[in-house]
């Protein structure tokens, strides 16, 4: 298993791997990216986005794209970690565990106080592997999210 930094060279490869994640989570009706505004964003030169792409005997198995993030009572930024994914014929050989790794490392790295991330409920398999590792749930917050028409006019109450 080698973990690797994505380059913009691996644009197509991000992108199909944010397919079948969707794929996955059962989300792919929510996946209005494209392969532009993917490469755009996540390699452009305004980025605050990484990726690390996983690969198993040369072949790409997986990716982990994340973020900067900062918490004010620690005073440090810290990393928030989008998406994680492995194929799904790739699945239990590490791989995962890796990419994690590979993902703390760079906060260990940048001193970051924190690594976080969001996992759906139904998504068993990835809340066993999460415990396992000593992750903590944070059940007591709840997560919100803006977007489209209440992003848009939440806005537009800026400006006047």
């Amino acid at each position: 298993i080698h973990i690797r930094p994505a380059t913009i060279d691996d644009a197509e490869l991000v992108f199909a791997l944010i397919n079948e994640l969707a794929v996955y989570e059962k989300l792919e009706h929510e996946v209005v990216a494209t392969l532009e505004t993917s490469r755009e964003s996540i390699f452009g030169p305004n980025s605050c986005t990484d990726v690390l792409i996983a690969e198993l005997d040369g072949e790409p198995a997986g990716f982990a794209i994340f973020f900067v993030t900062y918490s004010t009572f620690l005073g440090r930024q810290g990393i928030y970690l989008e998406d994680i994914y492995v194929r799904e014929a790739l699945r239990g050989q590490g791989i995962g565990k890796r990419l994690l790794a590979g993902v703390a490392r760079v906060a260990v790295e940048r001193q970051c106080g924190r690594l976080e991330w969001s996992v759906l409920d139904w998504n068993k398999p990835s809340i066993d592997f999460y415990d396992s590792l000593g992750a903590v749930p944070h059940k007591e917050w709840i997560r919100y999210r803006m977007t489209g028409e209440a992003l848009d006019a939440l806005a537009n109450q800026a400006i006047s």
